[in-house]
């Protein structure tokens, strides 16, 4: 490591990874549920199942979103971070209202608004531990040197700051609730988030591929302005029925529509970069992990988005498992493989050995990216069958259902792939470290000066 500060980001990567494993049980276990409809219905109802996987997945994202800043911006500024301490007091406080929150949704204790159940003192706590986080990095940078990574990437966490607090507000009308409550969910996966995924894809392709930093930096100027001026209006494809005016179903027909480009401009700006730059980066299997993100983010996020977001068809498809198949691979796509690269190049660094475990890790990657595509073109057929049953031919929602378990149980199957290549990939980042030497490589001395 440049700079000794840069192990802060160690116990983020630690503590995401943990939530990232506690997540992928909870999707097995609501997943079993859609095989065996009773399944620990006595113990914990489906609902909580559910809650429970959801909110681990946002809450670990952003965990591991400030573990890959407080691990680049060192670097980026030129400057050691300018309070440990402070964040190692706000992981604290973040895992402690994330594990508070999970605790109570198993006695029922929740807000019951999706994605944002919890409790507001939960709530209270996760806005101090993030203001807490943007003042450490933020003095960091104000100190130091300011680049289009940085300063692209704690853009995208302000606003996230900012679009968090329309969490506190909960209208009595639903349907206001519902145009406000979108501020956080779409302005955040959809908007702001991409910024930091732009930055962070920005910071392993300059590390990796040896391209000048400016021409990288043109590519990246180009990606946040597309997905600004997509995604903010594509707000409007979620206001479709809610009770909005019925300007925002042209409005964000349009404009989502136009959400697949920032995604796949980052596709070419990946592959390009790779293509231009120098290929023989000893951490093949960090280069794995940052050409498969836009790759993968832009089927789950663009071409996903794209089949149902258009007005007239979302009429039909609204809130099938078309939606389920969307989200899941481009969550997947976008954030989960862009932090496990991040974590993957960073960890032979904060270990301070040879870049290692690179073919397990390899493993890993591709057992869970062909998991997750086989499972969302299982839900896929699944919506389809579903929409076409229950929205065209009007029949019941139940009797829908039992025409969809043969799907049902190769999501399932798709699932516990997902959670043995996570156990494949947990063990090649925490395991013991296997050092491995590239052909044409030296092997390091031994000494924390390794890097």
């Amino acid at each position: 490591m440049k700079y000794e500060t840069q192990k802060v980001a160690l116990p983020f990567f630690m503590v995401a990874m943990a939530l990232f494993a506690l997540q992928i049980v909870f999707g097995l276990l609501a997943a079993s549920v859609y095989v065996w409809p009773n399944f620990m219905a006595e113990i914990m109802p489906f609902n909580i199942m559910r809650v429970s996987h959801t909110n681990l997945l946002i809450v670990w994202l952003l965990i591991g979103f400030m573990g890959c800043t407080y691990y680049l911006m060192p670097e980026e500024a030129e400057q050691e971070i300018h309070s440990p301490t402070i964040a190692y007091i706000q992981l604290a406080l973040f895992a402690f209202a994330g594990a508070a929150a999970l605790v109570g949704y198993q006695f029922g204790i929740h807000e019951g608004r999706e994605f944002l159940e919890q409790p507001f003192w939960v709530k209270l706590l996760i806005t101090i531990s993030f203001l807490m986080f943007l003042f450490n990095t933020s003095m960091t940078l104000l100190k130091g040197r300011k680049t289009a990574i940085n300063m692209v990437l704690m853009l995208g966490l302000w606003l996230a700051a900012v679009f968090w607090l329309f969490a506190f507000y909960n209208p009595s009308n639903l349907a206001v609730d519902k145009l406000y409550w979108w501020w956080v969910v779409h302005l955040w996966v959809e908007g702001v988030w991409e910024l930091i995924m732009a930055s962070l894809l920005g910071y392993l392709l300059i590390k990796m591929t040896g391209v000048d930093r400016e021409v990288i930096e043109k590519w990246l100027y180009i990606i946040v302005g597309l997905s600004l001026f997509s995604g903010l209006l594509g707000t409007g494809h979620h206001y479709y029925w809610i009770g909005a005016p019925g300007y925002w179903q042209p409005i964000g027909s349009i404009f989502s529509a136009l959400e697949v480009v920032p995604f796949f401009v980052m596709v070419v700006f990946a592959f390009t970069m790779f293509w231009k730059g120098s290929r023989n980066h000893p951490n093949k299997a960090a280069m794995l992990w940052s050409l498969g993100c836009p790759a993968m983010a832009f089927f789950g996020a663009g071409v996903w988005g794209f089949m149902h977001t258009l007005s007239w068809i979302n009429y039909y498809s609204h809130g099938t498992q078309v939606t389920a198949a969307h989200g899941h691979l481009a969550f997947y796509g976008a954030y989960v493989m862009l932090i496990l690269g991040v974590i993957t190049f960073a960890m032979p660094q904060l270990r301070r050995v040879q870049p290692y475990n690179q073919v397990l890790n390899m493993w890993g990657f591709w057992i869970m990216t062909s998991a997750m595509a086989f499972m969302t073109f299982t839900l896929t057929f699944a919506g389809v069958v579903q929409t076409h049953l229950q929205r065209v031919l009007g029949m019941n929602y139940m009797e829908v259902q039992d025409q969809l378990g043969l799907f049902y149980m190769m999501r399932l199957g798709a699932g516990v792939a997902v959670a043995v290549g996570a156990i494949m990939l947990l063990y090649a980042f925490f395991g013991p470290a296997r050092e491995q030497v590239p052909a044409g490589g030296t092997q390091l001395t031994a000494g924390p000066e390794r890097a």
